[in-house]
């Protein structure tokens, strides 16, 4: 049997701040010549593959994969990151497509500071960290930043996948509602459209294929 991955230890995270963990997780992705921005989540093109271009702000964007699929349907994007190797390496295949005037990248600790603008989608995929967040305060911020109209897309891990950091099979994700009541939206104003659970059949990053589940949740805020 293969070995499974291990998630960094508590030691190694106290050592290190999340900017820090994430800049070298993504920089050594880039000196192993890793493929960037190599497709789309499939939950994100489902959603967006039916609503007009406009302005997209992508959360946590990584390799960048998301950003570049909305750009070449028309979306205005806002990258963002912790890892500045991310984002630039992100601008650069942005570049190179000669999307660079509708993707710009940001690098933020989401933490501490967040974009400015206006979005008429926020996507957070899979939006997780080794390290205590204010997640639902920063959705918050997110949801807040929607035009009216605009819609909040937050897709997790719902299940242990075979090249997940955490190998303990008992672990229990928050469910969508869960996620919903922690976003601590007001009830007035804001329409949850979905929130339910979904399996994909999935490849990691060894080329290992496995069905997984994610948690989704999607809310749309008023248009008056």
């Amino acid at each position: 049997m293969a070995q499974q991955p291990q998630g960094p230890t508590a030691d190694e995270l106290a050592a290190r701040t999340p900017g820090e963990f994430w800049e070298s997780l993504y920089r050594e992705r880039a000196d192993e010549g890793a493929i960037w921005a190599t497709g789309v989540n499939p939950v994100l093109a489902e959603v967006a593959g039916g609503l007009p271009p406009g302005t997209a702000l992508d959360l946590a964007c990584g390799t960048g994969g998301d950003s570049l699929w909305l750009a070449t349907r028309g979306w205005r994007v806002t990258a963002v990151d912790i890892s500045r190797t991310a984002v630039d390496r992100l601008a650069d295949v942005a570049r190179a497509r000669e999307l660079d005037e509708l993707v710009s990248t940001e690098c933020h600790d989401l933490a501490r500071t967040f974009p400015v603008g206006a979005f008429d989608l926020v996507s957070a995929q899979y939006f997780h960290t080794p390290y205590d967040l204010p997640r639902g305060a920063v959705l918050r911020t997110a949801a807040e930043s929607l035009r009216p109209g605009g819609r909040l897309l937050v897709v997790d891990h719902a299940s242990v996948a075979p090249w997940s950091w955490n190998q303990d099979q008992a672990t229990r994700f928050p469910t969508p509602d869960e996620v919903h009541a922690g976003i601590g939206l007001p009830t007035a104003g804001w329409t949850v459209e979905r929130a339910d659970a979904q399996d994909r059949r999935a490849t990691g990053p060894g080329g290992q294929t496995a069905t997984v589940t994610d948690h989704i949740l999607l809310i749309r805020r008023a248009t008056g």
